[in-house]
């Protein structure tokens, strides 16, 4: 089995995704996942145009909107924002928070958003590492996701 794996795609701005892990459960008993990296990136007009990128990734039963992330919602998993401006004076700027400590173990929903004006779409890439658990350590964190899913 791979140690790491990467989902990615391109999702309209407001957007969502389901990025699925309960077949992979299924294939792998005791398995879980920790998300380690989150990554936002423009689609087109790269350089003529400026970019405004903003997505989050929860555990919950609905997305949490990317431009009004609340930290102390213990369903929000990761955040990450990309900003390019024509103008150098505002430079790049790129920054992800993630709880990397968060077991995965069902599905989590993507939402990206563009609020540079141009609602243009948002490629995205996350990578994810396996996490082997003892049979007690895969009943708490599953309890723990469905806890924080069904609320």
């Amino acid at each position: 089995m791979k140690k790491e794996f990467v989902m990615r795609g391109k999702t309209d701005s407001g957007g969502q995704e389901i990025l699925e892990f309960g077949g992979r459960q299924k294939e792998n008993k005791n398995m879980a996942y920790r998300l380690v990296e989150f990554q936002l990136y423009p689609s087109n007009n790269i350089g003529a145009t400026n970019n405004e990128l903003q997505g989050s990734i929860t555990a919950g039963k609905t997305a949490i909107t990317p431009t009004d992330p609340d930290f102390d919602d213990e369903a929000l998993i990761a955040v990450a924002t990309m900003s390019l401006h024509n103008d150098v004076a505002y430079g790049p700027f790129f920054a992800s928070v993630i709880n990397d400590t968060f077991l995965i173990t069902q599905n989590l929903i993507l939402m990206v958003q563009d609020t540079s004006g141009s609602s243009l779409a948002v490629n995205w890439q996350c990578r994810f590492e396996a996490v082997k658990m003892t049979d007690a350590e895969t009943a708490v964190t599953n309890f723990k996701q469905y806890s924080i899913f069904d609320e």
